[in-house]
């Protein structure tokens, strides 16, 4: 059977039991001829395939990986040498190998394996990751520690061209070809990281991939370059020609003069072809660079057609590739994207900026649209808000669509190019709060407390997806920095206005008092947030208890006049929000309580603690931390009761 072009129908009917799948291995794995090492990738396939239609995942990073994995393990032994995979999103297959198949159909639910390399769930994770372009630095202080305490054993970095556009990784290459260590970085080239690469370092690798020229190895062009006439004469025009040619031809050039051995470029689904690469690499010594070219979905012929689609996807039908159980309801993302288009067509200055996140983000039609104004600047958040900070110095109004979790990596850009600078750049944060199965690595639980102490700055969330329009109409008419943060997910299906307004800055939404009742207790949510306090509110209705519900709207500036109006009314406040309590909204509000010495004011807050949250379902992880109407009501009743 062949599976490298099997069509999903026929995908559904295999019932057959995986043999060599059982009881796998990667100790195993290193006895295994060629022959079975082609089975073992068709079963890790089916296994993947099958497992992540049920749990959702990252299935088509980890599907173009399967034979440089299964290769990896072959060569190398992951209980003692040390390999690294960056970002980590295409370590399912190596997860498989090291002991966890039976595990695997846990594969990020609650209390399940996770979705990413993690230290303390196998020896074989010799590091953890979920954000990109760190595998380098990681592999280097390894081999530089191993080196100090003179052991023996090998580092390998899997790195993807797309994670090679971030920054991190130029820093790391730059000094460890510096260094000379021993190194093995591998290079999983498939055109993508998420969406389609951008930049000058993939035009280059494209070159690599596409030239006939660059067939040739490294050592056939020296030989040639070597018969080149060398007269006394001749010898310096030769040798600036052998220079300028050995440019041209030799592949891999930009990681030779760095300090790497180059080789490739390998056929990254041919098994014995990488095996042979990686002992090349394993015995060269110093750092050396192993080119892979990979297909991104290989071997589930929809996801090969829509990379982007299956690089990160919930539950979806086998058979044709659709998410299962999609309600027709628009997500947060999906209005903000249509929000931007509309305000873009009335506003030429209006920019759309991506880091490598077009479709997530939700600006492809934005990008489609307004080709001119739409900027992917692959995966370099640093480099995308100092570029908005730019493009804010001359008129225009940039708006930066980056993930909550991503944005992390940009903290110093945010504060010292745009805000201390006072630019009107608009930052969309989306995937704030708990965002599920991803796990700690990816919860967007923390920009409030990054962004909140810094001046100047504007931080809003809506209740709802009619509200994030409105937010968005009013960051762009805002002329200062500004942060507009929303969940990850389909919104609440409530009825969207025509048209878009702009809210007052800093004035909150009061959405249920009583003017002849004296309130219980006052519930100041924000966020998502907002909609269980109400229902909350409802349910202590309904036992006598008058708890005033205030949508917060702005996390800065606060509506210092009406929190303060509330708290003294009803000496009662709950705040709650989905985000860490250190330095978070509820923070925030006793602070300003404080500042006004409202000593009497009983407050409770409401949110995540200190630590970081695991993956599992967003419905579970809330339970958890009491991000729920039964909670919110049993704390309320305990306060108010007592």
């Amino acid at each position: 059977m062949d599976w490298i072009h099997l069509d999903a129908g026929n995908l559904i009917k295999v019932v057959r039991v995986l043999t060599l799948l059982k009881n796998i291995n990667s100790s195993k794995l290193k006895f295994f001829n060629e022959n079975q090492l082609k089975i073992l990738a068709k079963e890790l396939r089916s296994l993947l395939i099958n497992t992540v239609s049920k749990t959702g995942g990252h299935l088509a990073p980890s599907l173009g990986v399967i034979e440089l994995t299964i290769a990896i393990h072959k060569v190398f032994d992951t209980a003692v040498d040390r390999v690294i995979f960056d970002v980590g999103h295409q370590c399912y297959a190596h997860k498989i190998l090291t002991g966890r198949a039976d595990e695997f159909h846990t594969l990020r639910q609650y209390k399940g394996i996770s979705g990413f390399p993690k230290r303390d769930e196998s020896i074989h994770d010799a590091f953890g990751t979920g954000h990109s372009s760190t595998s380098i630095s990681a592999a280097l202080g390894m081999a530089l520690a191993r080196d100090l305490s003179k052991e023996k054993y090998s580092v390998v970095a899997l790195i993807g061209d797309g994670a090679l556009t971030g920054g991190m990784s130029f820093e790391a290459l730059n000094h460890a070809g510096h260094l000379g260590k021993d190194l093995i970085v591998v290079l999983n080239d498939n055109e993508m990281s998420i969406c389609k690469n951008v930049g000058g370092l993939s035009k280059y690798l494209c070159r690599i991939r596409t030239d006939p020229m660059y067939s040739k190895s490294k050592e056939e062009i020296e030989l040639l370059l070597s018969k080149l006439p060398i007269g006394k004469q001749v010898l310096q025009a030769a040798s600036v020609l052998k220079g300028g040619v050995k440019y041209l031809l030799v592949p891999g050039m930009f990681f030779e003069e760095l300090g790497f051995k180059y080789l490739g470029p390998v056929d990254g689904h041919n098994i014995m072809e990488i095996v042979d690469a990686l002992r090349q690499a394993k015995i060269a010594g110093g750092p050396v660079l192993v080119h892979v070219i990979t297909k991104k979905g290989k071997g589930y012929r929809i996801a090969e057609q829509n990379p982007d689609k299956f690089h990160g996807i919930g539950p979806f039908d086998v058979k044709t590739g659709e998410p299962i159980k999609r309600k027709n309801v628009p997500t947060y993302t999906d209005v903000f994207g249509d929000a931007l288009v509309k305000l873009a067509a009335e506003n030429n200055k209006i920019i759309a900026i991506t880091a490598a996140m077009t479709s997530g983000t939700g600006l492809k039609r934005f990008a489609g649209l307004y080709p001119d104004r739409f900027f992917d600047v692959g995966i370099a958040e640093q480099h995308a808000v100092t570029m908005a900070a730019g493009m804010a110095c001359q008129g225009y109004k940039p708006v930066a669509a980056i993930y909550s979790t991503f944005l992390q990596r940009a903290y110093d850009q945010v504060l010292h190019d745009v805000c201390i600078q006072k630019l009107p750049v608009v930052f969309v944060i989306d995937r704030a709060g708990i965002v599920g199965g991803d796990g700690a690595t990816h919860q967007g639980v923390f920009d409030i407390s990054f962004l909140r102490h810094i001046p100047n700055i504007v931080i809003m969330a809506p209740k709802d997806e009619n509200e994030l329009r409105h937010m968005l109409k009013t960051a762009v008419e805002y002329d200062g920095p500004c942060a507009l943060r929303y969940p990850r997910g389909e919104g609440l299906g409530c009825k969207i206005d025509d048209e878009m307004s702009v809210l007052k800055i800093g004035k909150s939404e009061v959405l249920n008092d009583h003017p002849d009742k004296v309130p219980d207790v006052v519930l100041i949510a924000v966020g998502n947030m907002v909609w269980v306090a109400k229902e909350a509110s409802l349910k202590l209705a309904g036992e006598n208890i008058h708890a005033v519900v205030i949508n917060a709207r702005f996390i800065k500036p606060l509506d210092e006049d009406c929190i303060i109006e509330y708290a003294k009314k009803s000496g009662k406040v709950i705040t709650i929000e989905e985000h860490v309590l250190a330095g978070g909204f509820g923070s925030a509000v006793l602070e300003l309580l404080a500042d006004r010495k409202l000593n009497d004011v009983e407050v409770m807050r409401i949110g995540i603690p200190d630590e970081f949250v695991e993956h599992g379902k967003p419905d579970i992880l809330r339970r958890k931390y009491g991000l729920t109407v039964d909670n919110i009501v049993d704390k309320v009743k305990d306060m108010v009761i007592a």
